[in-house]
Order: C-alpha cells, then structure tokens, then sequence
C-alpha cells in the first residue's frame, strides 16, 4: 500500500490497498477510500467518507469535513465523492447535518479549484464546478452542468441537467435544465452547443429549442409553461424539462418588460 511515512491515517479507515496517499495527507475517522484512489499531498479526508473508485483529491482539498450550519451538533453524517471524481486544489465538501444524511457528489464530476459543495447537496454525475464556484446547502445539481467560475447558489436551489450556470452568476431560484443563465441568474438562451455535445438527437434539440422560444420569448407563466410542456413534449429529453418544471414551485421565469427578456427577444432575432 503506497502510503507515504509523513500521512497522518486513522486506525479506523478503511484503505484499499491499490490506493495511493501522499505526503502529509491526513485520514481522519471511519473513511473509506477505494481502489485506485490517490490523495495528493496534504489533501484530507474526514468522517463517515466513502471516496470510490478512481477518485483524486489534490493538495490541500478537504472532504467530509463539518456543515457550515448552525443546526449541526456532532450528528454522525455523511460524504460519498463517486467513482472517477476529481477534487482539485483548495476544494471543499461538507457532510451532512441531520443524522443518518448524505452530501453526494456523483461520478466523473469535477470539482476545480477553490469550489465549495456544502451539506446536503447533491451532484449528479458528470458535473463541473468551476474555480471558486459556491454551493450552499441542500442543493441538487443535475446531470453534466456547468456551474461556472464564482457563481454562488443559493440552498435549496436545483441546477437543471445541462445547464450552464454564468460566470459570476448569483442564483436564488431554480436554473431549469438545458439552459444558459447571465450573471443575474435569468435564463438568457437554451444550451445549444451544450445539448449536440451530449449527444441529444435533432428532434430532441429542435423540441427544447420551441419550448424555450414558447417560455421565455414569449414570456408566458409558469401555469402555463407546465400545461405547454405536458401538451407538446413527446421525447425523452423534452419530458425531463417537464418533469423538472412540474417538480418546481419557485421557477422564476422572464418578466416580458424586464431588461433581461428584452436582451434574449433581441438575441433570439439574430440566432
């Protein structure tokens, strides 16, 4: 097991023996650390963590430490990191604070430099936090978004599948998927590059293209974005869009006066 002479490793954890851990890394607690595993030096891992298969944390990240949150009493919760994920430099993620609770982060997420994933949140698989990117509590990210660099979201937020968070963006309310937000947080397109990355097929892509026209350009509400979405979407990723929106009660959609919508009718006349 290639485990530095100057890493600090509980008696406690659990270390697979193809695991790699670095000098002056510290284990701390009942982690679990899986096969292939690598802790550079001076990352750290705590608590009730489980790192899969294939996870790197790099110098001076910190997994499993305590929730930034005044309710949280010593309860024993808990941090899974999924298979693949890469924590890079200064990285944080915090445990849970109910007992018995869980902050996900999914597989082949990235988290860059600096980014935060407080308690309680989960990310999907796929999932990249750019530098200085900020999650608070209990948010859910879905599958290969974007949180770009020094965005912060606020808990209880959900971040929609592919969508692409601005830099510097500051989100209150829910970010629906396949989208790009501005700094605001006020969806300004739909992710077009971001949707033919990933594969999603003509009819796919052309169905969510009409169905942000329908929302935002138009600007209808969010009663009737719901009963347009459950009349008009027939593929599979149309029917995410609708299950996200149905699941929504703070959806914030454009105001037709506000500055923000005025912005996207102008770009929509160019695309």
């Amino acid at each position: 097991m290639p485990i530095h002479p100057t890493a600090v490793v509980d008696i406690a954890a659990e270390i697979d023996g193809s695991a790699s851990i670095g000098p002056h890394a510290v284990v701390s607690g009942p982690v679990t650390i899986g096969p292939d595993c690598v802790l550079s030096p001076a990352a750290i891992v705590m608590g009730h963590t489980t790192l899969e298969a294939g996870c790197h944390l790099h110098s001076r990240a910190v997994v499993g430490d305590a929730p930034q949150d005044l309710k949280y009493h010593g309860e024993a919760s808990y941090c899974r990191i999924g298979e693949g994920s890469v924590i890079r430099e200064g990285a944080t993620v915090h445990h849970g604070t109910a007992a018995g609770t869980a902050t996900i982060v999914g597989k082949r997420c990235l988290l860059m430099t600096n980014s935060h994933v407080g308690h309680n949140s989960e990310l999907s698989d796929d999932v990249i936090l750019v530098s200085g990117a900020l999650l608070g509590g209990h948010v859910h990210v879905g599958p290969r978004a974007i949180v770009s660099g020094n965005a912060a979201v606020h808990q209880h937020v959900r971040i929609g599948e592919l969508s692409l968070v601005g830099m510097l963006a500051r989100i209150t309310q829910d970010v629906p998927p396949f989208c790009i937000t501005d700094q605001g947080g006020n969806v300004i397109a739909e992710n077009r590059v971001g949707m033919k990355r990933a594969g999603l097929t003509l009819g796919e892509r052309a169905e969510l293209r009409a169905a942000f026209g329908a929302i935002y350009r138009e600007g209808i509400g969010r009663n009737a974005a719901v009963q347009y979405l459950q009349d008009t979407m027939k593929t599979e990723a149309g029917q995410r869009l609708l299950a996200f929106y149905a699941r929504g009660s703070g959806m914030r959609l454009y105001d037709p006066g506000s500055a923000a919508y005025l912005r996207l009718s102008s770009a929509s006349k160019r695309l």
